[in-house]
C-alpha cells in the first residue's frame, strides 16, 4: 500500500470529522474542552535538558481574578482575586488541594471560561474584552491544551488525530502535513504515525496529545495534570518532554499538578489555597 493511501481517510471517517468541526463552529479547543468537561469518566530518544533558557516579556497576567459560580442555592467562590504573571519560555506549575481553583485558574487563562471580574492578558491581548469568535480565532493560535485524557479520535491514526487543529484552523494541507512530521519527531512517535490510539501506551497517546496541541505553533502551552493518568517512568518522560518542548519551540507552559516531585522540577510553583495565591 503507497504512503497516500496509507493516510487517506475513507468518506466515512471524512464525514465523522466535518461533523465534529461543524458541531463546534470551527474552534477545535471549544470541541476538546467540552469533552474534557462532559467526559471525565471516560478514560480513554533520551531528553538533554540544556542550559535555562532567557525568559522573554511577561506574555500572561491575571490582575484581581474572581470567579465565582452557583451549586444550587450555594455561591461558590472559586477564585478570590488572583494576581499572577508568567513570563514568555518559562515552565511553572499551578499547585494546590483540591478546589483550590488551580484547574478553573487554567481554564480562565485559556479563555475556555469567563471571569466574574478581574482581567486576564495573553501575549498582549486582554481577552474579556474579545468577542466569542475573535476570542476562538486568537486561542487556536495561540494558546494549546492538554489534558489528563487523551480525547484521541479512535478512527483516526496517530498523525490524522495531530493534524485535527490545523483543519480547524484551515491552514494549507501541505503546511499541516510537514508540520505533523517535526511533531511526531519531536514527540518520539514518528514511527507511530499510522497507528490507532488503541495500539499505543498511555505514556505514547499523552505524547501524541501534546504533539496535537502543539499543531498550530502556540506560544503557550496549558497542560492539566497531564501525568495524572501516567505511572511514574511516562510521568517522569512527559515532563521531559515538555522540557524539551520548551527548548526547541519557545513554548511557555503552564501545568496543573498535584505531584510535589513533578512541581519541583519546574522553574517555579504557584500554589493557590481557598481559591488565593499562598506563594
Amino acid at each position: 500500500m503507497g504512503e497516500q493511501q496509507k493516510h487517506a481517510l475513507t468518506e466515512s471517517d471524512e464525514q465523522a470529522i466535518q461533523q465534529f468541526l461543524d458541531a463546534f463552529d470551527g474552534d477545535f479547543h471549544e470541541a476538546i474542552a467540552a469533552l474534557y468537561t462532559h467526559g471525565k469518566q471516560v478514560k480513554s530518544k533520551p531528553v538533554q535538558v540544556k542550559d535555562q533558557p532567557v525568559l522573554g516579556d511577561v506574555i500572561v497576567s491575571t490582575e484581581s481574578l474572581k470567579k465565582q459560580y452557583k451549586v444550587g442555592k450555594q455561591q461558590v467562590h472559586a477564585l478570590n482575586g488572583v494576581s499572577i504573571s508568567v513570563r514568555q519560555g518559562e515552565f511553572v506549575a499551578l499547585t494546590g488541594p483540591s478546589g483550590s481553583g488551580k484547574s478553573t485558574l487554567l481554564q480562565l487563562i485559556g479563555g475556555l471560561d469567563k471571569a466574574s471580574s478581574g482581567s486576564i492578558t495573553i501575549d498582549g491581548v486582554e481577552i474579556g474584552s474579545l468577542k466569542d469568535r475573535h476570542l476562538a480565532e486568537f486561542r487556536n493560535k495561540t494558546v494549546g491544551f492538554v489534558f489528563q485524557f487523551f480525547y484521541l479520535q479512535p478512527f483516526l491514526s496517530v498523525a490524522k488525530n495531530v493534524e485535527v487543529p490545523g483543519m480547524f484552523a484551515r491552514s494549507r494541507p501541505d503546511g499541516r502535513h510537514e508540520r505533523v512530521k517535526e511533531l511526531l519527531d519531536a514527540v518520539d512517535l514518528a514511527e507511530r504515525a499510522d497507528h490507532l490510539p488503541k495500539e499505543l501506551s498511555g505514556g505514547q497517546m499523552q505524547r501524541a496529545a501534546i504533539a496535537r496541541a502543539l499543531l498550530n505553533q502556540p506560544k503557550i502551552l496549558l497542560a492539566d495534570e497531564p501525568t495524572g493518568n501516567l505511572d511514574s517512568v511516562n510521568s517522569k518522560a512527559i515532563i521531559e518532554l515538555f522540557e524539551k518542548i520548551r527548548q526547541r519551540f519557545g513554548t511557555t507552559i503552564i501545568m496543573v499538578t498535584h505531584d510535589k516531585e513533578i512541581a519541583a522540577q519546574v522553574d517555579r510553583e504557584i500554589r493557590l489555597k481557598d481559591g488565593e495565591v499562598v506563594s
